[in-house]
């Protein structure tokens, strides 16, 4: 199998400052939502890659991949550049365990996302997977700035097909916001803010936590679960956390 599938580009997005999305027609192996695969494009001659996550559900098309552009790498800033019908190759098979096939049953799911990780959880949520085995879904998504909430139309139209089921709990740590949380996600549970919030008790007999994210944040939210009584999630010893490093 060749290592990289040439994809085309449809399109291209700018959100705010640094953030992307760049959607992309390619004939890569299905994948489960909240996998993940890598962006390649030639430079100086050798394939540079880095890994990102599918935004879209694996039923639909075009591919989509949310990205921050990250100034000193030799990726990123070429990334942004492409235009609809330029190249961008993708790795064939998709990899990633935050999938909910690694989810043992519960009665609430949170998704905790900071930045860019949001992308995996909005292609989770739009599958059935979420609504059929959850009697409640809550999204928390933490960014520094309020102009950084992207995807906002996509989640709204969520919040409308599954009023009463869904909750989104924006996070804002870097300036006042009247409609977030202030802060960081692992201090919001910590103090009872996002539990108030989302109108939902943090409980280690009913919660199932997917947690993605920058690796800080990830270790202190997962300290911040143990404290009640949470564990990660293992195959061998079934807890109530699943994680995933995104940087």
């Amino acid at each position: 199998m060749s290592k990289w599938v040439e994809g085309t580009v449809v399109a291209q997005k700018r959100w705010a400052g640094l953030l992307y999305s760049l959607q992309v027609e390619a004939d890569v192996a299905p994948f489960q939502a909240g996998q993940f695969t890598k962006l390649a494009l030639a430079v100086d001659g050798e394939m540079v890659g880095r890994p990102y996550s599918f935004v879209n559900a694996p039923s639909a098309r075009p591919h989509e991949f949310y990205y921050v552009v990250l100034p000193e790498h030799p990726l990123t800033p070429r990334l942004c550049k492409l235009e609809a019908g330029d190249s961008v190759y993708l790795a064939p098979q998709a990899a990633g365990f935050l999938t909910l096939s690694e989810v043992p049953p519960g009665k609430h799911l949170w998704l905790l996302a900071t930045g860019t990780a949001l992308g995996p959880f909005l292609s989770i949520l739009g599958t059935e997977g979420p609504w059929q085995r959850f009697e409640r879904v809550v999204l928390v998504h933490a960014v520094r700035r309020a102009e950084d909430l992207s995807y906002t139309e996509q989640i709204q139209s969520l919040l409308a097909q599954h009023a009463g089921k869904f909750v989104f709990v924006p996070v804002v740590s870097g300036e006042p916001c009247d409609f977030a949380l202030g802060g960081r996600i692992p201090k919001a549970i910590e103090d009872g803010r996002l539990e108030a919030k989302a109108g939902i008790k943090l409980e280690a007999e009913a919660s199932r936590l997917m947690v993605c994210g920058n690796p800080a944040m990830v270790t202190d939210t997962v300290h911040a679960l143990e404290q009640r009584g949470m564990k990660k999630h293992r195959r061998r010893d079934p807890g109530q956390i699943s994680v995933e490093n995104y940087w």
